[in-house]
């Protein structure tokens, strides 16, 4: 009787324990609580871009960045910016002023007197081939580099001296502080100085004056070239054209910067990463005239000297 009572106690503990693990060791092995459970980040919602924007300077810039701004606006409708013209001088002169936030330049801010370029960020955002432009009635298409420098250094004053038409050459100028002016006559003229002409601080200026001047001779972006008003000139049998630009065939070409007073930041920063972004740097360059800074085979430096990548 006693071992039966002992037997049956002993079958109690153990279904006792059994239980026991089956209900306590179970709990025991989860001890996170709420608070200690990791949580999901939320994703940051981006920050709805606003406010105003001031750009000035380069005119061969002009065409690209209006376009671009328009675009940015469309998708950005509580910004507004304001694209200014009036030469590369211009454009570095107010954003190292503080009066303009971006500054177009188609020269490096090293080369222009009185520009604190040490205090100015470049920014490359694309490359403008540059040509001499001709009236249609001129009657030439192509030009020796040695007579584009004598016509407009006025030694050669008469188109039938060079085979095209008997008419006097009327030279069409941009002024001082404009950086189209700086790269055409570094690179075209090799630093000859210009004859005085008809001198005309933008570039769709110049295209209407030589288009309506018999005899007419001037110099443009590519981006200009975009009808028959006017005729480029090819220079010494090259061909203005983007791949000799690219190749480093045609000699007349430059970055198109925009500077930025310190590092760019905001609305300036977010503007000119949107004209780096594939939209504008793959489509927009292209429709515009202008060479994106990837596609080129070979680089300049502030001096001029261009090497190959």
């Amino acid at each position: 009787m006693k071992s039966l009572k002992k037997l049956s106690l002993l079958t109690l503990l153990a279904a006792l324990m059994v239980f026991t693990a089956a209900c306590g060791g179970g709990a025991s092995t989860d001890k996170t609580t709420e608070k200690d459970k990791p949580t999901t980040p939320k994703t940051e919602e981006k920050q709805e871009l606003s406010g105003s924007l001031s750009v000035s300077g380069s005119s061969a810039m002009q065409p690209l960045v209006a376009a671009a701004a328009e675009e940015f606006m469309n998708a950005n409708p509580k910004v507004d910016i304001q694209v200014n013209a009036g030469g590369s001088g211009t454009g570095l002169s107010q954003v190292a002023e503080g009066s303009v936030q971006i500054g177009n330049s188609d020269v490096f801010a090293e080369e222009k007197q009185g520009i604190p370029a040490d205090q100015l960020v470049d920014h490359k955002v694309a490359v403008v081939g540059m040509t001499a432009a001709v009236n249609p009635k001129v009657g030439i298409k192509d030009i020796k580099k040695a007579d584009l420098i004598k016509v407009f250094t006025g030694k050669i004053t008469n188109w039938k001296e060079l085979g095209g038409k008997d008419q006097k050459i009327v030279l069409v100028n941009r002024p001082d502080s404009s950086g189209t002016r700086a790269i055409f006559n570094k690179f075209a003229l090799d630093g000859a100085k210009p004859a005085e002409g008809i001198t005309e601080d933008s570039s769709n200026t110049v295209k209407k004056i030589i288009n309506e001047t018999d005899g007419a001779i001037g110099y443009l972006a590519f981006s200009y070239f975009t009808d028959n008003s006017v005729t480029p000139l090819a220079i010494d049998g090259v061909e203005p054209t983007a791949e000799n630009v690219q190749s480093g065939k045609f000699p007349v070409w430059a970055y198109q910067h925009s500077y930025t007073k310190g590092e760019a930041d905001g609305l300036a920063k977010a503007f000119l990463d949107y004209l780096m972004s594939d939209d504008i740097q793959n489509t927009l360059l292209k429709e515009q005239g202008y060479l994106p800074v990837t596609k080129m085979q070979v680089e300049r430096d502030a001096k001029g000297n261009q090497k190959n990548k």
